[in-house]
């Protein structure tokens, strides 16, 4: 396992970690926000941040950071619930200085694994970053 920063020929097993991901965990999502999401994650998102990727044999999982600020951690579907995504986190608080997350209210699996790892809520919004009914819990160490 190793954790290792992103180059552009990872892009291609990214947003399949990406989909997966969000297709086991956003069931909430609407599918014209999926697809909205699904364009502006590479365009708009991905070039702003420092991405992170865990490798085991391919891409597992990845964590893009901005500052102190987790702003994505995805862990592809067909792996969930065997520590990548705790590994990929520590690293990130460890290493990054990671303090603060922003999750969706309603993927509730994602707010119980922040809490088991320190996170707070410190804040909540009625909308996500995109403007979409999505409310967001502001979580902090």
């Amino acid at each position: 396992m190793e954790i290792k920063q992103y180059v552009s020929t990872d892009y291609t097993p990214l947003m399949e970690v990406w989909e997966s991901a969000v297709r086991a965990t956003h069931d909430f999502l609407k599918p014209e926000d999926f697809n909205f999401f699904q364009a502006a994650i590479p365009n708009e998102y991905l070039p702003n941040l420092a991405i992170y990727i865990l490798e085991d044999a391919g891409i597992k999982a990845f964590a893009a950071v901005s500052g102190t600020a987790l702003e994505m951690l995805f862990v592809h579907a067909d792996v969930r619930g065997k520590g990548y995504g705790g590994k990929l986190l520590q690293f990130a608080i460890a290493e990054l200085g990671i303090q603060e997350v922003d999750v969706n209210e309603q993927n509730e699996q994602a707010v119980g694994f922040y809490r088991k790892y320190g996170f707070r809520q410190v804040g909540r919004l009625e909308k996500d970053g995109a403007g979409k009914d999505y409310p967001i819990l502001q979580l902090s160490l």
